[in-house]
């Protein structure tokens, strides 16, 4: 593990593996950089791989008080600590955290990657998510950890089964750890989890944005979401990995992603599906 530390003073933890362009890893909702351990196997035999904890969540500190801008911060500084200039993916939220920092650090992203961020426009889900952020607020205030980790895998869609069946887990436990952090997310995804047209369409880097062919049937925004970005975006392009839902496979997304960084002058106009291997 190393360590860089960002403007504010917070110190972030990375792990550093491969050999080649440098690539920065930015996980989603309840993840630390545990979660993202298979792809750094796939992509580092042919990238500089950087995958750290967001603030708030593993070996990294968390000064307060938080906003998105610090978060930004911590990506500039692993992105200098890479050598000035780097490929981001992101995945779920933090593929809205992913979209914030291009669309912020101008050409320090040279190419950027992002899977399913979870922007919903439907009607009355912006009121929907207000009511989410505020109950969440209040459940984190009172320290109800596991009340608030229940809560918001209820929201995206967890069967009270399957919450069951998670809870007698040892990564409950982990949860619980890094429940603080879920309000960092609502955070970055927006007051009113609408794509923030104006800021991506300032992003200069090449940009590729997917979403799983499966979550149409359980996530049917992530598919208006992911056109509406490509559509917004100036040098984006559109991809749909057939056969994946939110949680996508690493050993279907890393060809995905080593393609795309390769071939970064490939026409922004493409679109196309990526079958599952």
């Amino acid at each position: 593990m190393q360590t860089v530390i960002s403007k504010d003073g917070t110190q972030i933890a990375y792990e550093k593996l491969g050999k080649g362009p440098a690539v920065v890893l930015i996980v989603g909702a309840l993840a630390s950089r545990s979660d993202h351990a298979k792809l750094v196997q796939l992509l580092s035999p042919d990238f500089t791989v950087y995958n750290y904890d967001r603030r708030g969540r593993g070996d990294s500190g968390d000064n307060r008080p938080y906003s998105v801008e610090r978060e930004v911060e911590d990506i500039e500084a692993l992105i200098d600590e890479a050598g000035g200039s780097a490929n981001v993916y992101g995945i779920s939220s933090g593929a809205c955290l992913a979209l914030e920092a291009t669309a912020a650090l101008g050409d320090k992203v040279k190419n950027l990657a992002v899977y399913e961020p979870p922007y919903d426009e439907a009607e009355g889900e912006a009121e929907k998510w207000k009511e989410y952020s505020l109950k969440l607020d209040q459940l984190l205030a009172a320290d109800r950890r596991s009340d608030a980790v229940e809560f918001h895998m209820k929201f995206v869609g967890a069967s009270g089964i399957a919450i069951l069946a998670m809870k007698v887990l040892p990564g409950w436990q982990g949860m619980k750890a890094l429940a603080p952090t879920i309000a960092y997310d609502v955070k970055v995804v927006g007051e009113n989890r609408s794509v923030p047209v104006e800021r991506v369409a300032r992003i200069k880097a090449n940009t590729l944005v997917m979403d799983g062919g499966a979550s149409i049937e359980s996530m049917p925004f992530m598919r208006a979401t992911a056109d509406k970005l490509a559509k917004t975006i100036p040098n984006a392009q559109r991809r749909t990995i057939e056969g994946e839902g939110h949680n996508v496979g690493e050993k279907v997304l890393a060809p995905v992603i080593r393609e795309f960084f390769h071939e970064e002058n490939q026409p922004a106009s493409y679109t196309g599906s990526i079958l599952p291997q």
